[in-house]
């Protein structure tokens, strides 16, 4: 287990150099610069930014002092927001994308596995066909038409929720259920397919035959085998939640790192562009990172072993 730890772990290096790489040369090469649209700046003082950014130096020297920067955990200072270092607008951003991350993280795996579970135990039945419908309109219906949906009839007819902010718990239900409605659905498929699977093993056949209370036998046997699907998508959907409420958070009107991101590019603000990007890769490697690790003690069945070991 050591040696895949390591293993992982030193691949996941290497992409975040490679992401990193690529990320700052697609920078440089699009077209026109930051400072490009400021209106009415005198030539000497926008001479005076790109010297102060390191815009005039050769682009080897640029990418040689933006790797040594990333190394001693510099991101370097937002190029529109003075004197501003782009860890502090990441820290700042993401205090609020990781809460409503966390609770729709929460959510998507609590809702998910309770109506697959309830599918798979009424299958064939009513329960079983509107869990299904609820999966197929999550996965075919995108985050901002729910999210646009929620606002209409929750917030502007019938007034039950705010329609922006992120003030009180309340101000959570429908950003939370338009961010989790995809990864709750699919995670229900996921735990329908996989009970109705183990339901019809033989060890579950056994435990009947010995007299097993059907809960018993629900969360002792058929739930703790048939959760490892799920598992292996909770981490993605981890990085993908926290990563992909950037039009979420814009709908309605969280000041996240959604909202940085968007303005970033809008504003070709290079340098928070490339620390934005390098911070959601991040959080998208350790959230596999710790998926792949996860496997070997959640079933016990799974051993990591040397080749002809």
């Amino acid at each position: 287990m050591t040696r895949y730890i390591i293993k992982k772990f030193v691949f996941m290096v290497i992409a975040l150099f490679v992401l990193a790489s690529a990320t700052f040369f697609l920078m440089k090469a699009i077209p026109g610069n930051p400072f490009q649209s400021e209106r009415n700046v005198p030539k000497a003082i926008q001479e005076r930014l790109y010297e102060m950014y390191g815009l005039n130096d050769p682009l080897w020297q640029q990418y040689l002092t933006y790797l040594n920067n990333l190394i001693h955990g510099d991101l370097g200072m937002s190029m529109k927001q003075n004197y501003v270092t782009v860890t502090s607008i990441i820290g700042d951003g993401f205090k609020a994308s990781a809460q409503l991350g966390i609770v729709a993280i929460l959510f998507s795996v609590a809702a998910g596995v309770l109506l697959g579970i309830i599918a798979a135990l009424n299958h064939r039945k009513f329960l079983d066909s509107f869990t299904i419908l609820i999966a197929v309109l999550g996965v075919s219906i995108p985050n901002f038409v729910v999210g646009s949906l929620l606002q209409y009839v929750l917030g502007v007819k019938l007034r039950w929720f705010d329609v922006a902010g992120l003030n009180e718990w309340s101000d959570f239900v429908m950003p939370v259920i338009a961010l989790s409605f995809l990864p709750m659905a699919f995670i229900a498929r996921l735990t329908r397919s996989s009970m109705l699977e183990v339901l019809t093993a033989d060890y579950i056949k056994t435990a009947r035959s010995k007299g097993l209370a059907g809960r018993v036998i629900l969360v002792r046997h058929a739930l703790r085998n048939a959760i490892m699907p799920v598992v292996t998508y909770v981490g993605p959907m981890t990085a993908n939640i926290i990563t992909g409420s950037v039009v979420v958070e814009q709908i309605f009107g969280i000041g996240g790192l959604g909202k940085f991101f968007v303005n970033s590019i809008t504003n070709r603000d290079y340098t928070l562009i490339m620390g934005l990007t390098l911070f959601y890769a991040i959080i998208l490697m350790v959230a596999r990172f710790l998926t792949d690790v996860a496997y070997g003690f959640i079933d016990p069945r799974i051993k990591l072993t040397r080749k002809g070991g």
